[in-house]
């Protein structure tokens, strides 16, 4: 069970808070450099969970109290709440909070668990390239001009250790490894070189697909309902400076680690993102505005290089096709465990993983 702070410790903090806002000084420092967090949700408390504050190590948590009892709650006050949220970060990360608990990532669900908005994109060009038939073309090919982009189930997200039921097999289950980035409200056309302030949080998800639908509603042209389930979430959003210097031009330059019942399946780097997560929201808020807590995926992780694998089962059976005529990478049966994971430059774990098993829902 992860204790709630101490008063006297968010006593402190606020009094720091309210001293700094007489002067000014800390509105113009949230705006937010130098804010650095990782936050959970737990899973009591009501469908958007209970927000923590998590150590850098993942190791332990605290709750971040009424100051921000969920993480929608902060998002909506982000520029009040997040220095709170900093000096809690701070106080964990330096032993000071004597009630911080071991952090549970079993005991949590989606950072958001419900969302206003899920828009996924598709980042690399290369992923579109090779499902499309051109795995093996020897010419480099011409980006797109603009990302794709879906409107996704944003109502339902489940956690990273949470099991993915769905009722067949012959849907032909996919999984999808990506980053998607939170964010505060963004108006209505928006440049892309004035987006990357509105960037609160990153994450690390799951994208679960459903390839058998996917022609269908394809031809159909009016977007994705059956072919995309569930989707799930790492445990630990992260603000962009925890990155370090793996976050840059609003790209994460970082390897996507995905294994397949323990054996490695692919480890896509970041760097090839061609639409960054800036021109993403720039795409997506060309003629509407976009809310706090809305989420903006970067579609799956895809590299050119081979050796770097895929993150999801659809490119590598296309890439088989291109050298064999015939796919034999099969998609996902019941029982088999996904682990989706990012580590930094000295090998830890940023967000905590994904691993999670696809059973059969029961009863259908």
């Amino acid at each position: 069970m992860v204790a709630s702070p101490e008063p006297q410790a968010l006593q402190s903090v606020r009094a720091m808070i309210n001293d700094r806002l007489s002067d000014g000084r800390l509105r113009q420092s949230s705006t937010l450099s130098g804010i650095r967090m990782k936050l959970a949700s737990l899973k009591a408390g009501g469908r958007d969970g209970t927000l923590l504050v998590v150590s850098r190590d993942l190791q332990r948590a605290v709750v971040a109290g009424a100051a921000a009892p969920t993480l929608q709650s902060a998002l909506d006050r982000w520029s009040d709440v997040a220095p709170v949220l900093d000096s809690l970060y701070r106080q964990i990360n330096e032993g000071q909070l004597k009630n911080a608990a071991a952090f549970d990532a079993h005991a949590c669900t989606a950072p958001l668990p419900r969302a206003y908005q899920w828009l996924d994109g598709s980042g690399f060009p290369n992923h579109m390239r090779v499902i499309n038939g051109a795995g093996n073309a020897s010419a480099p090919v011409a980006p797109p001009a603009f990302p794709l982009m879906y409107q996704g189930a944003s109502d339902d997200f489940i956690g990273a250790h949470d099991p993915v039921h769905l009722p067949a097999e012959s849907d032909e289950i996919d999984f999808e490894g990506e980053a998607a980035v939170v964010l505060d409200d963004v108006p209505m056309g928006v440049p892309a070189q004035d987006a990357l302030k509105h960037i609160k949080l990153v994450m690390l998800l799951n994208d679960i697909s459903l390839r058998a639908y996917a022609p269908r509603e394809s031809a159909g042209g009016f977007g994705f309902i059956n072919a995309k389930g569930v989707t799930s979430f790492a445990p630990v959003a992260v603000t962009p400076d925890e990155l370090g210097k793996a976050w840059r031009d609003g790209r994460i330059e970082l390897p996507m680690r995905v294994s397949r019942n323990g054996e490695w399946f692919g480890h896509p780097g970041g760097e090839a993102m061609h639409f960054t997560f800036p021109m993403l929201i720039e795409h997506a808020a060309r003629r509407r505005n976009l809310r706090a807590g809305t989420i903006v995926g970067s579609g799956t992780f895809s590299n050119s290089q081979r050796d770097a694998g895929s993150a999801t089962i659809i490119e590598r059976r296309a890439l088989e096709i291109a050298d064999a005529g015939t796919p034999h990478t099969r998609y996902l049966q019941f029982g088999e465990t996904i682990r989706i994971e990012m580590l930094d430059s000295g090998g830890r774990s940023i967000f905590g993983p994904i691993e999670q098993k696809v059973l059969k829902s029961e009863g259908l």
